[in-house]
Parts: structure tokens; sequence; C-alpha cells
């Protein structure tokens, strides 16, 4: 009972028996010199449970109820509502990043999506899923990893190994979740079947050297068309091409090879410099003679017909004066024959040793003299 004022030793204390002096409530006695002791887990257990049930609206053990269960008042239901409305809110209200957007579900079908602040969605009949649109995504293609997945077949009959990757975001996010199962191995997929159809279609010369700017355009192009046609909700944003070589096993026989085509190429580029150098003065010396020949045809052209000319001239004069005008062209021919010529004049008609020699001035001579000293 609580009006008990003893133990069973006959220990006076308090009720309750908290303050007794010869033992600590359960039989046993106190170590002889220690301080106040620690309750037990037990006590500290009814404690916390007791002032729980107070806090519920019931009352104390200490008051003779027997322990009872809680009894529900005004004030607990109006805080179970609050908290239940808080608990509500929580879950029905959710914020959406500006890289982020949100596909609402009304009883798991789709009903909107979110923009970017504060949404709403009524749970449990609105559940919503937050999806990053614009964070650009990648996927290593190729053998990234050490394995043989880059061996591709050229369409020249040789093997290259190739490594790229592909970067992609979400365009649409509700096709994006309801469309594709699996959305990242099917762009993996997509991506391997779209880069061994391009290097079917080519030679290895060219994907190692100039077209691999090309080759990157095609891929994302036809990888675009490809998840298009899935309604995927997918946008490919580029390709990054980055490496193109013949394979481990082949690699120095090929560089060989290289170098080898390299050097007929440097030796194809000299002959054929040589032998433009060749023709174009070849052509140089037909077009100078070409035109040699064309001055020599006009010249010879022009000099007839100015003979032509002169002929026709002399010959009307010869019909008016016959006499006078074969004179004159007997002197001019003589002028043309004799003038440049030194000349001695004999008279057959003298005699005497030197009589019949004829002196003569040499005008020609003297009137080059001249010409000479006035320059």
């Amino acid at each position: 009972m609580a009006g008990n004022s003893g133990g069973p030793w006959g220990g006076g204390g308090s009720s309750g028996g908290g303050g007794n002096r010869g033992n600590n409530g359960d039989g046993r006695k106190p170590p002889e010199g220690d301080g106040p002791q620690i309750p037990e887990i037990d006590e500290l257990m009814k404690k916390g449970q007791e002032q729980l049930r107070v806090l519920m609206g019931g009352r104390g053990g200490g008051q003779g109820t027997g322990g009872g269960g809680p009894v529900f008042t005004k004030g607990t239901v109006l805080i179970g509502v609050v908290v239940a409305a808080v608990l509500w809110g929580a879950a029905s209200f959710y914020t959406v990043k500006p890289e982020e957007q949100s596909v609402e579900l009304f009883l798991g079908e789709f009903s909107a999506v979110g923009n970017p602040g504060l949404n709403f969605a009524p749970w449990p009949l609105v559940t919503a899923e937050v999806i990053p649109v614009t964070r650009e995504q990648t996927e290593d293609m190729g053998g990234t990893r050490g394995s043989d997945d880059g061996l591709m077949l050229t369409g020249d009959e040789n093997v290259v190994d190739i490594d790229y990757q592909v970067v992609w975001n979400i365009s649409d996010p509700a096709r994006f979740l309801f469309n594709l199962r699996d959305p990242r191995q099917t762009i993996r997929a997509v991506s391997e079947s779209a880069m061994r159809e391009i290097i079917a279609q080519s030679e290895l010369a060219p994907i190692l050297n100039r077209d691999r700017g090309i080759i990157a355009d095609r891929l994302q192009e036809l990888i675009q068309a490809t998840m298009d046609s899935y309604d995927s909700g997918i946008n490919i944003v580029r390709v990054n091409f980055d490496k193109a070589d013949p394979p481990q096993d082949v690699i120095a026989a090929f560089r060989d090879v290289q170098a080898a085509a390299q050097e007929r190429d440097r030796l194809q580029n000299v002959a054929d410099a040589y032998a433009n150098r060749v023709l174009a003065e070849a052509r140089g010396e037909a077009a100078q003679v070409l035109e040699e020949a064309e001055a020599y045809r006009a010249q010879q052209i022009n000099s007839a017909q100015g003979e032509a000319s002169r002929f026709s001239a002399v010959l009307e004069e010869y019909s008016k004066a016959p006499d006078v005008t074969r004179k004159r062209l007997y002197l001019e021919r003589m002028e043309q024959v004799l003038g440049d010529v030194d000349k001695i004049i004999l008279d057959e008609n003298s005699t005497g040793s030197g009589q019949g020699v004829v002196p003569y001035l040499p005008l020609n001579e003297l009137r080059r003299n001249q010409a000479e000293e006035s320059n």
C-alpha cells in the first residue's frame, strides 16, 4: 500500500520507498561508503511512461488508477489534426529547381507537367516525379573500358577501334518517363548501331584523318532521328569523336603502311610539280613560236600587199609615159644594186696609163661621217 511506513526489514522511509536508508527498494543493501545511487533503467522507463500518460490526458500511476489507457481530449485531437495537416502539406507541396521539371501523376496516370518553383500535388491522389531536364548526361561508347566494343568493320574491310561520347538531355519529361523502360540502355544500343552503320559505309583512311567531324555530325542526326521515332523525349546535344585508331595488335604495321603511303604521296606531288613546270615551259615556248610565226606571216602579207600596190602604181605611170618610167626604174634599180658597193669607174675611151680611171667622190661616206659627228 501507499501508506506503508517501512520495508520488509522494518526500515522507516517515505512513501514509495524512494528515501529509505537501509536498502534501495529491491532488497539489496547499497555498498558501504558510496554516495547517491543512479536510478535503475526500469524506474526511468516507468517515469517516462507516466509523464506520457499525463500529456495524453490520463492520470499518473501514483493516484491509484492501476495504469489505465490514455484518455483523448479536445486538445489532443486538435494537436493530432494539426500534425496530420502539416504532414499532408509537406507531402503535397514540392519545389522544382530551374534546371528541373516535374511530372504529376493522378492515380498513377499522367496529369500535368510542373514548372520551376513551388508546386502543389495533393497527396496521395497526385504524386510527382522531379526530373533534371537541362543537365547534360553522357554515355561513353566504344572501347573506353578496355573492351572490344569499339572494334568496327569499315567499308574497305579494315578494322578500326573507335571511342566516342554521346551527350544528351531530356526534352520532354513525360515521354521520357513513360515511353522508354531503360532510357540509358536504349541510347547506348541506338548509338552503337548507328555508329556501326556509318563506319560500314566509310573507308579507313578518311575515318582516321579528315572525316571525324562529318561522322560525328551524321551520327548525331541518325541517333536523334531514331530516338524521335521512339517518341522518347530525349535530345542529343552533341557527339564527341574521341579516338579512331587501328587495333592494338596491328597498329605498328599500320603506321608503317601509313608512312609508306605518305612517302608515296610526297613523291607523287614532286613528280606532279616537275611535270607542271616542264609543261608550262613547253606551252610558253609553243606560244612564243606561234606568236613569232603570226608576226612573220603578218609582215610578209603586209610587204606583199605593199609591193603589189607599188607595182600597180608604177604600172599606171608606165602606161602614161613608158620611156620615162623605164629609165626611172633602171636608175632606181642601179641605185639599189650599186648603192652599198665600192665602185671604180673605167672609161673605155680614155688612152694612156691610168687615164681611163674616173675618180669619184664618196658622198655616202661623207654623209655617214657627218651624221656620226653630229651625234
